[in-house]
């Protein structure tokens, strides 16, 4: 005891004592019935806001099957995209009233990625949804719809899979599109790694931009998100005078192709002309201020919950569109000047 209270959290049946009510009365107020007369429900609600009562969201399950969690899986934490789109998702659920379990998988080697699902399983979590764009994943999603409702995060998912989705493709088109339209012919490319659909889809963009533009494709180098790469890839592109554009997959890999360029001695945008993916809080303040495509990350959370919650609901959710990416214009691509043109 601890100045005369009991230091055990108030129960249900304390709070029907001293409401003066039934134990299945609180149950119909705590659980939102409407089975409860006005001033009743007012006299239990008095009673639990004296009591501090908390409802115990495992014994709840138990009795109506409903966990009020949801599940998200996804991959490198570190990244801007997946972390962002994490941040979102737990705040879209919050507000949707569920509690989220964040399960992020640092690797992707069936060891772990089985480990990772098998704790939201034990989790009781009511949906999962697989924020992981890799191909490797996707024979995941038959199995685990077995057992709890699916909703993927991708871009190009396979057939009848419900998901949610940014058009990474589009978003691709667009940056390839406004480098064309600055009067560029050869432009290079740094693609994410082999294997992640979102790179993939980007690639795909920049490919389908240059065909319609009647342009042949610049210099490809294969990246694995990261500056260093960007960067490696950068000192490469930087020894190829005909480049004269840059669409990198993402801006971490578009920041170290800048600083690549740079110490080669090729300025941008006035030599080379730079576009990166995603729109990182630090891209207005890069040198110079880094074009690149925006990403709502915020939109697609909320989207991930309300098509996993509807889900849960329904059973079967109509697949809304994909969301739209915008190509935001800043400092760090420029017109092709007048004789440079070297196609």
């Amino acid at each position: 005891m601890v100045n005369g209270e009991s230091k055990n959290a108030p129960s249900m049946a304390d709070v029907a004592a001293l409401a003066g009510v039934s134990h299945q009365t609180v149950s119909r107020v705590v659980n939102g019935s409407d089975a409860v007369r006005g001033d009743t429900r007012e006299r239990v609600q008095a009673a639990i806001d004296e009591l501090g009562y908390r409802r115990n969201k495992s014994a709840r399950a138990l009795v109506t099957r409903r966990s009020g969690r949801l599940g998200l899986l996804y991959s490198q934490p570190h990244l801007y995209g997946p972390s962002t789109l994490a941040a979102s998702v737990h705040q879209a659920g919050q507000r949707a009233g569920y509690d989220i379990i964040l399960s992020p998988v640092p690797h992707l080697e069936a060891t772990s990625t089985e480990r990772a699902i098998e704790a939201l399983l034990d989790d009781a979590v009511e949906a999962v949804l697989l924020g992981v764009s890799h191909q490797s994943f996707e024979d995941l999603v038959a199995q685990l719809a077995t057992t709890v409702e699916v909703v993927m995060i991708h871009s190009d998912p396979p057939e009848g899979v419900r998901s949610v989705g940014i058009d990474q493709h589009a978003g691709a088109v667009l940056a390839t599109q406004y480098l064309l339209d600055l009067g560029h012919r050869n432009i290079a490319h740094v693609a994410g790694p082999v294997g992640w659909i979102d790179a993939r889809q980007r690639r795909e963009g920049w490919l389908a931009a240059l065909r319609d533009g009647g342009a042949q494709p610049g210099p490809e180098i294969f990246g694995d998100w990261s500056s260093r790469s960007g960067y490696e890839a950068g000192a490469v592109i930087a020894r190829d005078a005909s480049v004269t554009a840059v669409f990198a997959a993402n801006d971490s890999m578009a920041l170290g192709v800048i600083r690549a360029l740079h110490e080669a001695g090729r300025r941008v945008p006035q030599d080379v002309s730079v576009v990166g993916f995603d729109d990182v809080p630090d891209a207005a303040y890069l040198w110079p201020p880094l074009t690149t495509v925006r990403q709502d990350f915020a939109s697609l959370g909320e989207l991930a919950v309300e098509v996993a919650t509807k889900a849960i609901a329904e059973g079967s959710v109509e697949v809304p569109p994909l969301i739209a990416p915008e190509l935001v214009v800043r400092d760090s691509a420029a017109p092709l000047t007048p004789g440079r043109d070297v196609s």
